[in-house]
């Protein structure tokens, strides 16, 4: 194990009050195939990169059924099953038709479906957190909330997240169950889901920033993101998952790759401190950049 390089470093935050995890996670979505579809290219390079997980303090593992579909819970459990000391969290509520092609179904009984076959793959008898991947428009969300709280109070879920959800639909799921987290895209030039984070931080709310190492423009040789991580001796990459740590307390970053080597350059952005000075003005700028898009 690395004595240097830890997830530890970024801090805890116990999820639904009670579940504490390293702020610093891991997604499972890059370790399928091109397009998010199949098996990944290289089987042993994915399962190597799962098995470094726990050595470097990653204890958050996020994925979702529609990763592959399937296959990124099924090489999650060949790697790291019994998930001793591990939180794996997964998500349903979305269908796979192709590569890169992906279809909201929140039909209670599909559902339904998704959680017990994740249990099944994941080789567990509950989720410690289960998210709704999508809130299918086609559905009445009520519905949907309705059949997540009915298997919460079976004993199937622990906590309930959400994904790509305005506060409005936070609102309106929490009259059926607690939302632990919100997994709504962010990072330093994407802000639109600011006043989600917002309402997240006053709440006491796990935020899951999906996409999280992009910086755009800001990561060129020469710009503010580039010349920051040479202070630090990290990469860029490291630097965005620095900065989104500092922004706020609730902030659950999950990166995500199929090499080990990226594995250990993205949880070298744990141990990275900001000054005040550096956070400002990645904040700034990355403002002025969400608004340019």
């Amino acid at each position: 194990m690395s004595h240097s390089i830890s997830a530890s470093a970024a801090g805890t935050f116990a999820i639904g009050g009670d579940l504490q995890v390293n702020r610093l996670g891991f997604g499972a979505m890059r370790i399928t195939g091109p397009g998010i579809w199949g098996p990944p290219a290289n089987h042993d390079a994915a399962i190597a990169t799962l098995k470094r997980l726990p050595e470097l303090d990653v204890n958050f593992i996020d994925t979702a059924d529609a990763y592959g579909p399937y296959d990124s819970e099924c090489l999650i459990k060949e790697a790291l099953y019994p998930y001793t000391g591990l939180v794996v969290t997964t998500k349903g509520g979305l269908t796979r038709h192709g590569p890169e092609i992906w279809a909201p179904l929140g039909r209670p009984e599909y559902l339904r479906q998704c959680v017990l076959t994740s249990l099944r793959r994941l080789g567990v008898e509950r989720f410690d957190l289960w998210q709704l991947h999508r809130v299918d428009p086609k559905v009445p969300r009520d519905e949907q909330f309705d059949a997540i709280a009915a298997m919460q109070r079976e004993g199937l879920i622990r906590h309930v997240g959400l994904s790509e959800v305005p506060v409005d639909d936070i609102e309106a799921a929490q009259k059926y169950f607690k939302v632990a987290t919100v997994q709504n895209q962010y990072n330093l030039v994407d802000r639109k889901s600011e006043d989600v984070l917002d309402f997240c931080e006053k709440h006491g709310i796990g935020f899951i920033p999906w996409f999280p190492l992009a910086a755009g423009e800001l990561a060129k040789p020469g710009s503010i993101v580039n010349t920051i991580a040479k202070e630090h001796g990290v990469t860029t990459g490291a630097i965005a998952l620095a900065w989104l740590l500092k922004r706020s307390r609730v902030m659950l970053p999950i990166p995500g790759t199929g090499s080990v080597d990226h594995l250990i350059e993205n949880v070298a952005g744990a141990s990275v401190k900001l000054s005040d000075a550096q956070f400002q003005e990645l904040d700034r700028q990355g403002r002025e950049a969400a608004r340019a898009n």
